[in-house]
């Protein structure tokens, strides 16, 4: 490997990996703390949100440390990808594209950049290199992408129940206020 190659995949692994710790504890002392974030998480339809917070706070530092380390790099990844594939799916996709619209291109980012350091691996300098942990190329991405399409879909198809969608109104009928008067 090059130092150009062992110096990009480093830079990659250490911003990816500080931006999800900081994801994370962000998600756990920011704002609206831990039961902000359950809030939000049973605002998008989760279930049990508290126990949703603490499962990606957990999920974001730990998999921010591996990419950091470079430790189990495709297992990382996986867990990124997830994380960001979830956000995707609940929050940003019906936002369209842009992330000022608080749309899906940040988490595309995010997500691909970690399929891409699962496939490549985490360069010479890495602790998977020091312990010979080589899951990398195709066998790296597959797994990194076919573990977190997996844990996506059990925790949708475990904890997802979104709330149905009112009705529209139909045009011309009446309909009734707060106090369950009709109105025209």
């Amino acid at each position: 490997m090059s130092d150009a190659d062992t110096t990009v995949l480093l830079l990659v692994r250490v911003v990816v990996g500080i931006t999800m710790v900081m994801h994370g504890l962000n998600h756990w002392r920011g704002g609206g703390r831990i039961e902000g974030t359950a809030r939000w998480f049973t605002g998008l339809g989760l279930r049990q949100g508290r126990l949703q917070a603490w499962l990606s706070v957990l999920t974001e530092i730990g998999a921010g440390a591996l990419l950091v380390l470079g430790l189990l790099t495709w297992l990382a990844c996986a867990a990124v990808i997830s994380v960001m594939l979830v956000a995707g799916l609940l929050a940003h996709r019906r936002n369209g594209f842009f992330v000022f619209k608080d749309g899906y291109e940040y988490v595309l980012v995010l997500g691909a950049a970690c399929l891409a350091l699962a496939t490549l691996g985490p360069g010479d300098v890495s602790v998977d290199e020091a312990a010979d942990i080589d899951v990398t190329g195709w066998a790296g991405g597959g797994l990194a992408l076919g573990v977190a399409v997996v844990a996506t879909a059990g925790l949708l198809a475990t904890f997802w129940r979104p709330q149905p969608k009112e009705p529209e109104p139909v045009a011309g009928a009446a309909s009734s206020d707060s106090a369950g008067q009709e109105v025209s």
